[in-house]
């Protein structure tokens, strides 16, 4: 019942913002005809400004604000002026009472909050559509952050979940536009995204996963997770206290240096990439602070990023042969990403690249309109098809939002000149010994196990072949042309033992000073081993000939 009242709230807020004559045509549009079904396909609804569709989003309410974040990043598939108006999305919604949160820790912890916080702030000190932070302290008089999970939101998501997926599919059946940009796979990755950001645990992981990459370095502090004070819907982390990154002057006051910090920001995002492979995904500025050491701290780790082994060497050759004006190297490295393919135009794809990419080598980052970057990219996208997997996509977003950080910051700096040696390193190192002993140990974990259930299943097999429950049936195609070949191999093969018999043969005869008797040939007296020699040297040489003069003929020298 109440999801029939949400899809029926769904339908009203779409036809408030201008879309009644799409809900008319995919729900009371009668397609009995193959030639009206047709028909459906090639009517496409009016699209309204993306400012308008932001804004339907927004009153649609927290799943469709985190739906149209995530198609904020699909600059593959929508145009730039949507995809930029989607990135206005905010997350920031009134917050809920202290109250609810109270209940929600409550349930949670499975204690009074009185037993767990010495203090908690009954205001929020950040809010979103899907959880919100207050301040709190220990009882050992730890200043902590506690996320909490909005009270009943999953169960909403969920309810939107179905009548998101429901309208895909009736809108994939209806318009060519909606199979084209993939509307059902977009509601599918925006749940599998969804859902990980609903549970502490994975986001406390990716917090102390971030923390152990950079233990040994005394630019980035992480915050300590505290485990036994969190739960699937409650997170409990130290408290940062620091200086928003987009506070320039704030940051000057505190004696640190802005563009100091940009290089921070650069050699961790490099070092994210570059060695490990799992990098934050959303450092905007409410999500990176400066801390009054001059330390620099992320946090809200809902939103990471993973590249395995393979895309890690892919994405340090982009970057490297960007770097050193290699475009040979950064076509191979798109090659195997799968972005491109043989059916790709390669030579006029390579000279758009180039095209593309040569006015912004050498440039400071204040001199590069990020936006003009990301446009020629997703350009070049469009006109070759190219699809990007989620996670080149979110390294993307990154690449921009880092570089966006170091501009507001007045760095100077070339974000590819600060990757540069750490792409260069990784491309060096490539596939060595760590990498190597990995995949070792692996294959022989697998061949271990292979080994380890052999006895069994060949017991099995031939106890059952032995009682007649298994049949085992050999079927040979072209076997005959094979057999023949293989014949007159072997009889090659004992034709040329025969001759090099005979040969050695007629030598031993000959060399012989035994004598069994003699014989007289026209006057000559010649031993009878002699003639049995000189008989198989005739033999040995007329076979030899023969034997040659057939591989001659065969053409199989």
């Amino acid at each position: 019942m109440k999801g029939i009242r949400r899809f029926g709230a769904i339908a009203r807020v779409l036809t408030r913002h201008g879309y009644g004559n799409v809900i008319d045509h995919l729900f009371k549009r009668k397609q009995t005809g193959s030639d009206n079904v047709e028909s459906s396909r090639t009517v496409q609804p009016a699209f309204h400004s993306p400012l308008r569709i932001r804004r339907m989003l927004e009153e649609l309410g927290p799943s469709f604000i985190k739906l149209g974040q995530l198609m904020s990043v699909r600059a593959d598939v929508f145009p730039p002026e949507y995809t930029e108006e989607f990135k206005k999305l905010q997350d920031s919604v009134p917050p809920v009472s202290y109250t609810s949160i109270k209940t929600v820790v409550e349930t949670e912890l499975g204690a009074p909050i009185e037993d767990i916080f010495a203090e908690f702030a009954h205001e929020s000190i950040a809010a979103a559509s899907v959880a919100q932070v207050h301040e709190a302290r220990l009882m050992n008089g730890d200043r902590v952050a506690v996320k909490v999970i909005r009270p009943g939101i999953e169960r909403k998501i969920r309810e939107d979940i179905q009548v998101m997926s429901y309208f895909a599919e009736k809108l994939e059946s209806a318009f060519e536009f909606a199979r084209i940009i993939g509307a059902i796979n977009l509601v599918k990755e925006f749940e599998r995204t969804i859902f990980r950001e609903l549970d502490m645990h994975i986001e406390g992981g990716n917090i102390e996963k971030f923390a152990a990459n950079f233990a040994d370095s005394k630019e980035i502090y992480t915050a300590r997770v505290y485990w036994q004070h969190t739960a699937k819907s409650v997170l409990v982390m130290e408290y940062i206290d620091g200086i928003k990154m987009d506070e320039v002057e704030k940051i000057r006051q505190a004696g640190i240096d802005p563009q100091e910090v940009a290089m921070i920001g650069l050699r961790s995002f490099s070092r994210q990439l570059m060695d490990f492979g799992f990098f934050h995904a959303d450092p905007h500025p409410g999500n990176t602070l400066v801390m009054y050491d001059g330390r620099v701290s992320l946090v809200d780790f809902g939103i990471i990023g993973y590249l395995d082994n393979e895309a890690m060497m892919q994405v340090a050759n982009i970057f490297l042969g960007y770097a050193e004006h290699d475009y040979d190297m950064v076509m191979d490295a798109f090659r195997d990403a799968g972005l491109i393919n043989d059916d790709t135009d390669l030579k006029r794809f390579r000279t758009d690249l180039k095209d593309m990419s040569e006015p912004f080598y050498g440039r400071s980052l204040q001199t590069i309109a990020v936006k003009d970057v990301y446009e020629q990219v997703m350009r070049l996208a469009y006109k070759y098809h190219i699809r990007f997997p989620r996670n080149l996509l979110l390294l993307l977003k990154t690449f921009v939002q880092t570089e966006g950080l170091g501009k507001i910051l007045g760095s100077t700096a070339s974000i590819l000149e600060v990757t540069r040696p750490y792409a260069k390193k990784l491309v060096q190192r490539g596939y060595e010994t760590q990498s190597l002993l990995k995949n070792l140990g692996r294959d022989s974990r697998h061949m271990g196990a292979i080994l380890k259930t052999m006895p069994r299943l060949t017991h099995a097999i031939l106890k059952r072949t032995a009682e007649g429950n298994h049949r085992i049936e050999i079927l040979h195609n072209g076997s005959d042309t094979i057999i023949t070949k293989l014949e007159k191999g072997l009889n090659r093969a004992v034709m040329g033992m025969i001759v090099a018999a005979s040969t050695i043969a007629g030598s031993l005869l000959l060399n012989s000073p035994v004598t069994i008797f003699d014989i007289s040939l026209a006057g000559f007296t010649v031993s009878f081993t002699a003639v049995l020699g000189f008989t198989s040297y005739c033999i040995a040489t007329s076979l030899g000939l023969w034997l040659i003069i057939s591989i001659f003929r065969s053409g199989k020298m």
